[in-house]
């Protein structure tokens, strides 16, 4: 059955349409003309931004570096028994 399942799925995934080709011109090589960045960043909002991203960043390493402390204690339990 799961056999059925992968076919059926790599058929549907061959069908899929993917986005049509852009040409590629000079501007998008330069890059200048970023708009939202440069607004965010005249107004302030930019720093709001990398901040929270920073304290997201903190928040999942505080949650790996707890969770591998607790499977560090589990493996220490285990060893003893």
């Amino acid at each position: 059955m799961k056999k059925w399942f992968v076919i059926l799925f790599l058929l549907v995934s061959l069908r899929g349409i993917a986005q049509d080709k852009i040409a590629i011109t000079d501007e998008d090589y330069q890059n200048t003309k970023v708009e939202m960045a440069d607004l965010m960043r005249s107004e302030g909002k930019i720093y709001v931004l990398v901040g929270i991203i920073g304290i997201v960043f903190a928040g999942i390493l505080v949650y790996v570096i707890s969770t591998d402390r607790k499977a560090a204690r589990l493996e220490q339990l285990i060893k003893e028994k």
